[in-house]
């Protein structure tokens, strides 16, 4: 069976991004074959792309998707042929019509949740399931308590901004434009700062919250935001550093830690939390019920063809992608 995925040869730009006829046979013990009605757009999947994350090459790209379950490989009993199923997973191919792929990450899908949904929110709704719930200051979080999110317009932080609202939260989000601080706003969050007027974010951080700072920090942005973020914490806090747009976060001396109030610092990915079907299945049915509840809405900004990944590359490097967006086979 030949379907059409997109490979890379060697790491680099966009232009690398081919699209190719690709052999997808049988699944394996614990494999499922699925047909893919929408894929998910990542920047995680430029890091596969340009070699910051290094992959064995040729390499597929893509990290989650939706479709329709075509076949079931021995042992997988969470699925059958003919369900609707969404996922986020290692190893990448999303970027495909169709793809044989472990099982134990593919959830079935709920009927309220459309494709184009499924595939846009799977990566970003799970990230930010582990953070609000999981990844937690002292005493965790209560209804009230101030939090940072950066690039908080993006995917990941307009699906955190109403997770945030939901919880009773108070976030501050940042992002790089006026227009992007009020779609923050317009989805949840309490306060938006724009980083690139006020670049000493932080201490907007400390006006807001009465000069105590938050209880955790959630930074995708790395370099640019590093020193800011451990400066907005309270005594104690957290900083979740969970992505390095900006570039990689620079070496850190532990007695900064002490000096900043014996806060806290940890680098948590998705796929540690996801690493078992009984976390996976947890975690997406709660983000189902806060999708299918309305409390969480996701915004597709664009759809594009399988066939012109690149062009979407370039846009989600541009920072021209406002939430998700998603390529349709």
């Amino acid at each position: 069976m030949s379907e059409k995925a997109i490979v890379i040869d060697a790491p680099g730009g966009p232009e690398q991004l081919k699209l190719v006829d690709m052999a997808v046979g049988e699944p394996g013990p614990g494999e499922i074959r699925i047909r893919h009605h929408a894929c998910g757009l990542n920047y995680i999947d430029v890091y596969h792309r340009n070699g910051t994350y290094p992959l064995a090459l040729p390499a597929r790209l893509g990290m989650e998707g939706a479709g329709i379950v075509e076949a079931v490989g021995e042992g997988v009993s969470h699925l059958r042929v003919g369900d609707r199923a969404a996922y986020t997973s290692q190893p990448p191919g999303a970027y495909a019509t169709a793809r044989v792929m472990p099982a134990k990450c593919v959830l079935k899908l709920p009927d309220a949740i459309d494709f184009e949904t499924a595939a846009a929110m799977m990566l970003k709704g799970l990230t930010v399931q582990y953070l609000l719930r999981r990844t937690l200051p002292q005493g965790g979080l209560q209804a009230g308590d101030f939090v940072l999110f950066h690039a908080a317009a993006g995917g990941v932080g307009l699906i955190a901004c109403q997770w945030a609202r939901a919880l009773g939260l108070q976030l501050i989000a940042t992002a790089g434009s006026d227009e992007k601080c009020a779609l923050a706003l317009a989805n949840g969050a309490s306060h938006a700062i724009n980083y690139r007027r006020d670049t000493a974010f932080a201490a907007k951080v400390r006006e807001i919250t009465g000069g105590r700072g938050v209880k955790v920090v959630y930074d995708s942005v790395g370099a640019d935001t590093w020193e800011g973020s451990l400066d907005s914490l309270a005594p104690f806090g957290l900083l979740a550093s969970f992505g390095a747009a900006s570039g990689p976060v620079p070496p850190i001396q532990i007695g900064t830690l002490a000096a900043k109030g014996s806060v806290y610092v940890t680098r948590p990915t998705i796929f540690t939390h996801i690493a078992t079907r009984e976390a996976t299945q947890a975690m997406g049915d709660d983000l189902f019920a806060m999708v299918s509840s309305g409390q969480v809405r996701i915004r597709i900004d664009r759809r594009y063809a399988l066939a012109d990944a690149a062009e979407a590359h370039r846009d989600l490097e541009a920072r021209q992608i406002v939430g998700s967006a998603v390529l349709l086979p």
